[in-house]
Order: C-alpha cells, then structure tokens, then sequence
C-alpha cells in the first residue's frame, strides 16, 4: 500500500488539502496528516478547523511514497521556512519520490531549486517566468512532471487529488474514483 504524508499548516488552503486526504483515502493509499508543530489543530486559511493526526517530528523517519504541500496563505509560507519541510522535501525529491504542491506551495519548490528543468504551474502571480527562467512555467490545472505534480489553485483541487491517485495507482483506480464522484 502506498503510502502518503500531506503537510498541514496554520492558515493552509483547506480545500487544498482536505480534498487530496479524501481522494487518495478513496483510492485506497494510506494518508497520515502532519502538522508543523505540537498543536495538531489548524486553523486553515478561510477559518475551517483542521486536525493532524500526527505532528511533523514524529514522522520524519518514515517511508513515504509521496509528500503533499497543500496552498494557502500563510501556510505555503510557513512550510516553506520550516527547514525540516525543505529537508523532507528535496531527499523525498532526489530518492525519486512524488513531491506534489498547489497554489502557492510550488513557489516552495521552486526556492529550493526542485523545479529546475521542469514543467510547472502554480497561482497565478505566485511564479514568474523571469524569477525561475529554468522552469517551464504554465497556465495549467495540474502538471505532473517525473516525480514533481504542481496544481493551479482551490478551484482545481479535485483535478490535483485525481493525478496524485493516477500516478500511485493508475489510471484505471484514477477513473474507478472519478466515476464514484459524479463528476461532469
């Protein structure tokens, strides 16, 4: 069974991150939420209350197939000052692990020089070309790109969720998921 960590901060996208937990917990793949720190309520950023199962010092030592960065301001920010985030993120990269990010968070990637030679996309305005002239950056939902997935925003949640299913389970869970959720 894979096996998946999304990162939870104060003031995260809640849609962000709660519909990537749902999907991947529909597809079957172990999900464990983590926050930044000892208070494992957040407070997302449109104000829902969110509960990590478990906080981000306990988990560091374990086997993850994937780590989700979930948007939103201020908790892309948050993650991205959070060393032991940056650290997690660039070995998770470099084993050839699924490193995935929305909205806001792949500006996180892309500081650390994750998204160099790669395809991406984020919030409008949160990359510019000019800024990381080695990234491809592009007006797309969702961008899978080897083992780095970028999303666009809130409003593309689901197409997010759905790639990050597609490329641990395959297309044919993908569809098996999308069909049971009446999507048009």
């Amino acid at each position: 069974m894979h096996r998946v960590l999304v990162l939870l901060a104060q003031g995260c996208e809640e849609v962000e991150a709660v519909t990537p937990i749902d999907i991947l917990n529909r597809a079957g793949v172990e999900v464990v939420t983590a926050s930044l720190d000892e208070d494992k309520v957040i407070k997302a950023s449109h104000g829902a209350i969110l509960m990590a199962e478990r906080q981000l010092s306990e988990v560091l030592d374990e086997d993850f197939d994937m780590v989700v960065l979930p948007g939103g301001l201020p908790g892309a920010d948050y993650l991205g000052n959070d060393t032991r985030v940056v650290n997690l993120i660039k070995e998770m990269a470099q084993k050839g692990k699924y490193v995935c990010a929305i909205c806001a968070a792949p500006r996180i990637l892309a500081r650390n020089g994750l998204l160099k030679g790669k395809t991406a996309t984020a919030y409008p305005g949160i990359l510019k070309q000019d800024e990381y002239p080695d990234t491809k950056i592009v007006d797309e939902k969702v961008v899978v790109d080897g083992n780095i997935i970028t999303g666009r925003g809130p409003g593309v949640a689901m197409d997010f969720a759905l790639a990050l299913v597609e490329v641990l389970e395959g297309e044919e869970v993908r569809n098996k998921v999308e069909a049971s959720l009446v999507r048009y």
